[in-house]
């Protein structure tokens, strides 16, 4: 019977659109739920800020104080083609009717979150305090994670429930990123009748790339340019230049390196030319690493184990609100929750993991343990 509430709980909650930007009436919808669950909601004032649809919350379950609290958390956004979504039970997973994405990422954290509370309360499992925080914006920059005021969460331990594949897949390794803006002003001129007087911006271009280390630099950083825009006209020599691109890397100094190595060769070709660079590096995530003996992992592992899943320790390309909650001094990793193919209306979430997901959940919040402060 949970399972066929957990279901349909969450198949409520995919029909109401929430694409990055408008999560609004979402968010609203969400509060409601939590407070009929007996939680109280603490809500922030970012939205006016981060120009997204609504603020954050954290929903709080009050629990033995003698335990160490933990913090579980979901985004409230998810992509496009995400409104009017139509879910569909069937062959044992729930899927979109691949009109639209199913929105598995992240609802189905949420709708386990809430069914976390429910059987809770109903088994009357002995607990400490427990806050479930919500962020908008986080497919579009992680942007209401980033905004979020730390101090409205008491625990320094917690979980991010949106990492796709099979329960038992833990991040325990992501990358920092930066954003590179670069654009290249040189000079216009009639590329028929007097070109020497114009300094190409692609010229410039195209020297400096032909000396940087682009794509895979090592085991633990890349690099791409994967934007261009420039040009007036067919015979007139290029003025301006607009490049983006990107760099990341496990090893934050590294990072670091290969944007400082980039705008180098930059400014060694604008001079050698006596063209104008406009350089932006802008960062978008901080990368975080845990050893496998890490106490957190330590605890998702044993849980892991009560229930009859293997742990499975992996590094993602790409960066979650767990990057943002550690850069501030939370101590976090992201958890697999079941789903597949997110970002496709291919998209679809078993229901056998979408069980073991809440079943792993409910064992994280069992046995947790008094960890010590990571600040000493």
């Amino acid at each position: 019977m949970s399972t066929t509430r957990l279901i349909q709980e969450f198949m409520e909650l995919v029909k109401i659109d929430s694409v990055s930007y408008a999560e609004g009436p979402f968010q609203q919808d969400l509060i409601g739920r939590f407070q009929a669950l007996g939680l109280t909601i603490d809500e922030d004032a970012t939205k006016e800020k981060t120009g997204l649809g609504a603020n954050n919350f954290v929903a709080r379950l009050d629990g033995d104080t003698s335990i160490e609290p933990v913090f579980f958390s979901s985004h409230m956004d998810t992509v496009s083609p995400g409104q009017g979504i139509h879910p569909l039970e069937r062959d044992g997973r729930i899927q979109s009717d691949q009109t639209t994405i199913l929105g598995a990422d992240d609802k189905a954290g949420i709708a386990i979150m809430l069914e976390l509370v429910k059987r809770l309360k109903e088994q009357q499992i002995r607990h400490g305090p427990i806050e479930f925080i919500l962020t908008a914006g986080e497919e579009v920059g992680l942007l209401g994670a980033k905004a979020v005021d730390m101090s409205m969460l008491q625990a320094k331990f917690g979980y991010v429930l949106d990492n796709g594949g099979p329960v038992g897949g833990i991040i325990t390794t992501s990358p920092s990123m930066y954003r590179l803006d670069i654009r290249l002003t040189g000079r216009a001129a009639h590329a028929g009748l007097e070109p020497e007087k114009g300094i190409s911006a692609i010229e410039v271009a195209a020297q400096a790339i032909s000396r940087m280390k682009l794509g895979r630099i090592d085991h633990e950083t890349t690099a791409n340019i994967g934007q261009v825009k420039g040009g007036t006209a067919m015979n007139v020599v290029m003025e301006h230049l607009e490049l983006v691109a990107e760099v990341r890397s496990f090893n934050h100094q590294k990072c670091l390196d290969q944007v400082e190595a980039i705008e180098t060769i930059l400014n060694e070709e604008v001079t050698r030319f006596g063209a104008k660079l406009d350089f932006k590096a802008t960062p978008l995530i901080t990368g975080y690493h845990f050893e496998d003996d890490h106490p957190l992992l330590a605890h998702a592992k044993h849980c892991l184990e009560t229930i009859g899943r293997p742990a499975r320790f992996e590094r993602s390309g790409g960066g979650t609100d767990a990057n943002v909650f550690n850069e501030q001094g939370k101590v976090v990793v992201n958890v697999s929750i079941g789903y597949e193919e997110i970002h496709t209306v291919e998209e679809y979430i078993p229901i056998t993991e979408f069980e073991q997901a809440v079943v792993f959940a409910l064992e994280l919040v069992r046995q947790m343990p008094s960890f010590p402060d990571p600040s000493a």
